[in-house]
């Protein structure tokens, strides 16, 4: 089975780039919802947030308030490593679990979704790595067009991840998504022509 890691900045595609594949036949892995997993009540990793964070990150239903935690870890290099220390295990060991699982039934193509991919134990498990990219105009048009944050937002979260130039370093494809849904659509069809059909037959 090949296992293709899959990431990118905010607003460059990636989702999308997941989905084109899923729809070529790859079992896509997202690791955001794997994720909110890790965060439910009384799992290990539930109850070490609660011990380093406080029950100030909680709901009133017991779960993690995601938001609340953010606000906490956003910005603070220190709260977010030791955030990131975990949950980054648990989540990959659940991801493992699941290639396993697909590789026993026979999948040809996993794809694992992560935003973190290249900065976490993710990238021990994919077989090769895509990245996509966008001009950063494009990114803030894109997010601030469907209403969610303002430019000025879009641009402190695309200057708070990882740069680009860092994860094109482990990647072994860029995907270029600077046109339309359709010629992105093209772009992935004929990678998975490329660099999939081939090498699973």
């Amino acid at each position: 089975m090949l296992v293709i890691g899959l990431t990118g900045g905010i607003g460059t595609g990636k989702s999308e780039v997941a989905r084109i594949l899923g729809e070529l036949g790859a079992e896509v892995i997202d690791a955001d919802k794997v994720g909110h997993q890790v965060y439910a009540p009384h799992t290990k990793a539930w109850r070490e947030i609660v011990r380093a964070f406080g029950h100030q990150v909680l709901k009133s239903s017991g779960e993690v308030d995601r938001e609340k935690l953010g606000a906490i870890v956003f910005g603070q290099p220190e709260k977010m490593a030791r955030l990131n220390a975990i949950t980054h295990p648990v989540i990959a060991e659940r991801i493992r679990h699941r290639i396993g699982e697909l590789e026993r039934r026979g999948v040809r193509v996993a794809v694992v979704e992560a935003a973190l991919l290249t900065v976490t134990p993710l990238a021990g498990l994919a077989d090769e790595v895509w990245v996509t990219d966008a001009p950063e105009e494009q990114v803030v048009e894109r997010l601030a067009r469907r209403g969610h944050l303002s430019p000025e937002e879009v641009r402190r979260r695309i200057r708070m991840q990882e740069p680009f130039s860092e994860m094109a370093k482990s990647a072994q494809v860029v995907v270029e998504n600077r046109g339309s849904l359709d010629e992105l659509r093209e772009k992935v069809r004929a990678l998975w022509e490329r660099r999939v059909s081939e090498r699973t037959g």
